[in-house]
C-alpha cells in the first residue's frame, strides 16, 4: 500500500523507528556504575536528525540519503547520538521494507540483507575513543547484548552475523572493508597529509556499493587546509547554488551545520549568551529553554555561563573558542577575511545591460607537475557594488588533469563576450604567466571605450611590480566587505566564497598581498580574490571619473 501522508509537512521516514528502538534496548552512557540505567532517550533537536537521516523515496520507499554531516559545538553530544546511530544500523530495523496497512513505512535489519560491518573511523586511536567508548556503554547499559546476542568487547562488538570495529589503519588496509556505515569522526583533521582524504573516500564508497551511509562528526574546520570536513562544506555550497538540480542529488547528503550568528559578539554577555544558545540548541542549559522549539525545551546539560566565563579567560585563543563552542568556522590566523565577514556580504543580484562595470582578469598557465592556478575572469557593478563571477577555468583532479592547459580561445571568447553583454567601463589584469599578448590585444580592442585606464599607455595591465597599489586594493577591498553589504556585495557562489576564504595575507612593505595557504599550495585556490581585487580596483578608478549608470542626452531644438 504506497504512502499516505498524515500532514502537509509529513514526509515518510524511519527516524521515528529508528528512535523507539534506542530507547528501548540502549542505555545512557554516562548512566553512572549502579545497576538502574536509564535508557538512551534522542532529544528532540536529535530525532529531527533522525528523521531527515532517514528519509524515505515516497515512491520507491528507498532511502534518500547516503551522506551526512552533523557538525555541532563540542559538548552538544555528538559522539553518543552518533554512536547510537551506528549500534543501530549494526542490530536494529533500518533497511526499508515496504508499506504496513497503514502506508506507512516498516524496516528490517541489515542481517537480513547481508552480514552488517561497522566501522568507527578517525585518523588517530585517540579521536576513535569519542565514539567507540559510549557506544560500549551504551550497550552494555542497555538491553541490547540479551536481546541480541552481541558482545560488546573492548576492541571489537561481535554480533550475531557481522561486527562493529574501531578503524585507524590507512586507507589502503580498509579498502575492502565492507562497512554498511561508517562515523567519521573529526573530520577537520583529517587531511591529506595523514591519509584522512583517502580514508574518508574509500569509505563512502564502500557505503555507496552496498546502499550504506556515512556520518561525518567534525568540529568548525580551519579555512584553508583542505581537511575531510572542509571539502564537505565545499559540496554543500555547490548544492545549494543549485550547481546539481536534480533532487536526488539534493537529497542524497544531509548537511546539518548550525553556528552562532556571524553578528556574536564574544566581549557582550547577552551577545555570547545567545550565539551560545543557537549553535547548542535544545542541549543548552538556559532558564528560558532551547531557542529551536516551541514549547521551549529545558532539559539541556551544557553550562552556557561557564563557556562564558572561558571567553574571559585571556589565556585562551578566541578563534579556538569560536571554532569549539559557536561553532564557527574557524579562521587561520594569516586569512584574508573570516567566515562571517565573508558570508554577511553574500548576496544575489541581477546585473543589467545599461549599469557600468569593470572587469578583472587573472591568468595561469599549465603546469607539468602539481596543479596550475586557475583563470578567471570577475565583473564588478559600479553603482550596485557587487562583485560576480564571469568564467573560471580550472586544471580537474586526477588523470584527466594531466598536461592541463588553460583554453585560451575559449577564455578570449569569453572576455569578448563580456565586452558585448556589459557596459565595460574598466578592464585591469595582469598580465603574468603568458597572458602579456593577449592583455596588449585587449588594449588595442577596448581601450577607446574605457574610463577608468592604469595608463594611458596601457590601460589594462596590471603590474604587480607596482606594490604600492597592489597592497592599497586588498586594503581597500577587505575594508568594504568588513563594513559589510552596504559597502559591497560578493556573489553567491561557492568557487568565489572558496577562493577568498582560502586567501592568506602575505606582508609586504606597507601592507600585504595574497598568497594561498602554507600547507596546501597544490590544492587551494586564490585567483578568484584576486580577480575580484582588478575589478574593484578598476570601479573605483571609474567612479573616480564621474561614471553613472545614466547617460545624458542633448536635446535638439528643431525649427
Amino acid at each position: 500500500m504506497p504512502w499516505k501522508p498524515q500532514s502537509k509537512n509529513d514526509f515518510p521516514t524511519l527516524g521515528w523507528h529508528v528512535a523507539d528502538q534506542m530507547t528501548e534496548y540502549l542505555g545512557r552512557p554516562d548512566a553512572g556504575d549502579d545497576d538502574t540505567h536509564d535508557p538512551f532517550v534522542p532529544t528532540v533537536e536529535q530525532q529531527e536528525y533522525l528523521n531527515e537521516l532517514y528519509r524515505l523515496d515516497p515512491l520507491t520507499c528507498r532511502r534518500l540519503v547516503h551522506r551526512s554531516v552533523l557538525q555541532r559545538s563540542r559538548g552538544w553530544g555528538k559522539s553518543p547520538f552518533v554512536g547510537g546511530i551506528m549500534i543501530s544500523e549494526a542490530m536494529f530495523e533500518v533497511v526499508p521494507d515496504g508499506w504496513d496497512a497503514d502506508g506507512q513505512p516498516v524496516a528490517k535489519p541489515w542481517s537480513s540483507v547481508r552480514t552488517p560491518y561497522v566501522a568507527i573511523a578517525a585518523v588517530t586511536e585517540e579521536q576513535t575513543k569519542n565514539t567507540w567508548e559510549p557506544l560500549l556503554e551504551m550497550l552494555r547499559n542497555g538491553s541490547a547484548p540479551d536481546e541480541f546476542g552481541c558482545d560488546p568487547m573492548d576492541s571489537f562488538v561481535s554480533l550475531r552475523r557481522g561486527r562493529i570495529v574501531p578503524i585507524t589503519a590507512s586507507p589502503l588496509s580498509i579498502k575492502g572493508f565492507k562497512a554498511v556505515a561508517a562515523s567519521l569522526d573529526q573530520t577537520e583533521t583529517w587531511l591529506r597529509s595523514n591519509s584522512g582524504v583517502k580514508l574518508a573516500q574509500n569509505l563512502r564508497n564502500n557505503a555507496t556499493k552496498l546502499g550504506g551511509v556515512t556520518i561525518e562528526t567534525p568540529n568548525a574546520f580551519t579555512l584553508g587546509e583542505g581537511s575531510v570536513a572542509e571539502k564537505s562544506q565545499e559540496f554543500w555550497d555547490q548544492i545549494k547554488s543549485g550547481k546539481y538540480a536534480r533532487l536526488e542529488d539534493v537529497r542524497s547528503i544531509y548537511f546539518d551545520h548550525r553556528p552562532a550568528p556571524p553578528t556574536t559578539d564574544i566581549g557582550d554577555h547577552d551577545s555570547l549568551i545567545h550565539g551560545l544558545r543557537v549553535a547548542y540548541g535544545d542541549s543548552a542549559r538556559h532558564p528560558d529553554g532551547c531557542l529551536l522549539h516551541k514549547p521551549a525545551c529545558h532539559d539541556g546539560w551544557v553550562d552556557l555561563e561557564r563557556i562564558a566565563l572561558d571567553f574571559l579567560d585571556t589565556s585562551n585563543d578566541p578563534a579556538v573558542m569560536r571554532a569549539d563552542f559557536l561553532n564557527q568556522v574557524d579562521v587561520a590566523r594569516d586569512a584574508y577575511v573570516t567566515d562571517p565577514e565573508l558570508r554577511a556580504v553574500i548576496k544575489d543580484k541581477k546585473i543589467t545591460k545599461s549599469e557600468p562595470v569593470t572587469l578583472g582578469f587573472d591568468g595561469s598557465e599549465g603546469r607539468r607537475q602539481g596543479v596550475a592556478d586557475s583563470t578567471v575572469l570577475v565583473g564588478y557593478s559600479v553603482t550596485q557594488k557587487h562583485l560576480f563571477k564571469i568564467g573560471i577555468w580550472e586544471q580537474q583532479d586526477g588523470p584527466k588533469g594531466e598536461g592541463w592547459r588553460p583554453p585560451k580561445l575559449e577564455i578570449e571568447s569569453a572576455v569578448a563576450k563580456a565586452f558585448r553583454d556589459y557596459n565595460v567601463v574598466g578592464f585591469y589584469a595582469d598580465p603574468s604567466a603568458g597572458w602579456a599578448g593577449e592583455v596588449k590585444t585587449w588594449e588595442a580592442a577596448h581601450s577607446s571605450r574605457l574610463k577608468a585606464k592604469l595608463t594611458v599607455a596601457e590601460p589594462i595591465r596590471w603590474r604587480q611590480k607596482e606594490i604600492s597599489r597592489t597592497v592599497e586594493t586588498f586594503a581597500q577591498l577587505y575594508s568594504a566587505i568588513a563594513g559589510g553589504p552596504d559597502e559591497i556585495t560578493i556573489e553567491d557562489d561557492p568557487d568565489m566564497i572558496r577562493h577568498f576564504l582560502n586567501a592568506r595575507r602575505d606582508p609586504r612593505r606597507g601592507g600585504y598581498v595574497l598568497k594561498k595557504p602554507d600547507d596546501n599550495q597544490d590544492f587551494a585556490k586564490i585567483d578568484l580574490t584576486w580577480g575580484c581585487a582588478f575589478a574593484f580596483a578598476a570601479g573605483n578608478d571609474a567612479l573616480g571619473k564621474g561614471v553613472t549608470n545614466t547617460r545624458r542626452r542633448t536635446a535638439r531644438r528643431i525649427y
